[in-house]
């Protein structure tokens, strides 16, 4: 498997995209301010994920994707890991990521990974989402904040 960032002229994979992030409107919105990134096997788009700067020295890794016939092979932590490096090549000192309350798969990678938990961002997917997301049998309705020093 190959990771490596989309060129300007080349479309992203909006549908593994809004696996991650239902939103059409806010996917469209950080593609265009950040970097995204494509795991290949065998000339196929397999995983995906955008690295956003928000402040100085800060990048955010805003969206994770996996294929879900590919999923629980790996690739997601090869991503996270990948990005982290890519932080850290790029001189930030800091990367953080956002999931929802629901999300426990992710929760665990990204500790995982080397993430820690530093804040709750209240009904953050009730404010920004017209409809209620669902995931392990949980309302996602609060973003968890997670953060790793570079």
């Amino acid at each position: 498997m190959e990771i490596r960032k989309l060129n300007a002229n080349e479309n992203h994979p909006m549908e593994l995209l809004l696996l991650a992030d239902p939103s059409r409107q806010l996917v469209e919105e950080y593609v265009k301010r950040g970097d995204c990134f494509v795991a290949e096997e065998d000339n196929r788009c397999t995983g995906t994920y955008v690295l956003l700067p928000t402040r100085p020295e800060t990048v955010e890794l805003v969206n994770i994707a996996v294929v879900e016939e590919m999923q629980g092979r790996g690739i997601g932590k090869q991503l996270v890991l990948h990005a982290i490096q890519t932080a850290k090549t790029r001189g930030y000192k800091t990367i953080e990521i956002g999931t929802g309350n629901s999300s426990i798969g992710q929760l665990a990678l990204y500790q995982k990974c080397g993430f820690r938990i530093v804040g709750v961002d209240l009904d953050f997917f009730i404010r920004h989402y017209d409809e209620e997301i669902y995931e392990n049998g949980i309302q996602c309705r609060d973003m968890i904040r997670l953060s790793q020093d570079l």
